[in-house]
This record gives structure tokens, C-alpha cells and sequence, in this order.
């Protein structure tokens, strides 16, 4: 591989992180604004009109199991492994952006200070801030770091399972936020955003550290 390959990864990690937190960024500004008030409200409302006891039920697992504490857990557990296989700048990238994610959108939440849906909306009482939704944040950072950091390891077959798995969990539990009426669409288009724009940020220094080993060898 050619000196200039990993600075273009470097790079291209970079400008995807940059876009996703811009979009966060831009997301949350205008949701704060109240100019997503109405497609907000009629998302919440029509998913809330199509409930079903089944469904409803499946989502309440999905959003536990994909609640903030797992997320990091998860991350941790792989983390732990890939130290204590030898990787340990891999698997301090990967332990640490979910955490770095989790100071993140709690800070958000306090400064931006929007509201929950409205209680008749809720399947289960939530009374906190709203936005960013920390569940989309968490869950698309802790298996967006997973991904970028394991692809290198993973033969075809394993990639595009990894991949496939990662993109489903993380949109099913955007989805039981506001299926289950604890959060608008706008939380959860944001903390999508900002995770993934973390665990791209997070992997982009991971990747320019190791650059610089390997050049210094």
C-alpha cells in the first residue's frame, strides 16, 4: 500500500464525519426551531393510529434491548476483545465512542431542552428531554464503530452480514422510539447523525495514529 493510501482514508473518514455532524447539527437547529413541528407530529400520530398489540409488544423489547446501557455494554464486551487480542488502539476506538457519544447527546439534550411527545402519545412514560433521541444516537454509534473497525477483518460474506445486521438494528430502534410515541422523527433523524458522525470522527483519528506508527517503523 502506498504512503498516500492511508491519508485518503484518513481523509475520506474525515468528510463523512464532517457531513454527519453537520446534518446533526443542522437537524437539531431547525427541530429547535419548530419547522419540523408538523411532519413531526403527523409521524408520531400516524405510527400511533397503526398500533397493534403485537407490534407494540416487539417494539418494547427492540427499545430495551437497544436502550443506551446495551449500546455501551456492547461496545465495551468488543472492545475488550480486540485489546486483549492484540488490537488495543482498536478496541479503545471502539470502546470510547460510544461513551464519548453518550456525554455528547446528554449535554444536547440539556442546552437544547425540547419537550417529549405528549403523554397520550406514549406507550411508556418518558418525562425527559427530547432531542437528540439517545437510544438512535447510541445504537448507530456503537455498530457504526463496530463495522468501520472490524471491515478490515471480515471476509466478504462476513462484511455484508455485519453490514446488513448493523443498518436493520439501528433503524429498528429509531423506529420503536417513535412507534412507541417517547420520541419525534427529528430526535431520531439527529441522533442517527450524531452517532454515526462520532463513530466516523472516531475512527478517522484512530486511523491517522496508526498512519503514523507504521510511517515511523
Amino acid at each position: 500500500m502506498s504512503p498516500a493510501a492511508p491519508a485518503r482514508d484518513v481523509r475520506r473518514l474525515a468528510i463523512v464525519a464532517l457531513v454527519l455532524l453537520a446534518a446533526a447539527v443542522a437537524l437539531m437547529a431547525v427541530a429547535s426551531s419548530g419547522a419540523l413541528a408538523g411532519r413531526d407530529v403527523g409521524t408520531a400520530v400516524g405510527l400511533a393510529d397503526e398500533r397493534r398489540p403485537a407490534a407494540t409488544a416487539t417494539a418494547l423489547v427492540v427499545t430495551e434491548i437497544g436502550n443506551t446501557a446495551a449500546s455501551a455494554g456492547l461496545a465495551l464486551v468488543v472492545g475488550g476483545a480486540l485489546a486483549w487480542r492484540g488490537f488495543r488502539a482498536e478496541g479503545l476506538c471502539v470502546a470510547l465512542v460510544p461513551l464519548l457519544t453518550s456525554v455528547v447527546f446528554t449535554a444536547l439534550k440539556r442546552v437544547l431542552d425540547r419537550p417529549r411527545p405528549p403523554e397520550e402519545l406514549q406507550v411508556m412514560a418518558v418525562a425527559n428531554e427530547s432531542l437528540p433521541s439517545g437510544h438512535a444516537a447510541m445504537a448507530a454509534a456503537a455498530w457504526t464503530v463496530l463495522v468501520l473497525v472490524l471491515w478490515p477483518r471480515c471476509a466478504a460474506r462476513g462484511r455484508a452480514l455485519l453490514a446488513g445486521f448493523a443498518v436493520l438494528w439501528v433503524v429498528a430502534v429509531g423506529i420503536t422510539r417513535i412507534y412507541l410515541g417517547v420520541h419525534w422523527l427529528s430526535d431520531v433523524l439527529a441522533g442517527w447523525a450524531l452517532g454515526a458522525g462520532l463513530a466516523f470522527a472516531g475512527v478517522a483519528v484512530l486511523a491517522a495514529v496508526t498512519a503514523r506508527r507504521a510511517a515511523e517503523v
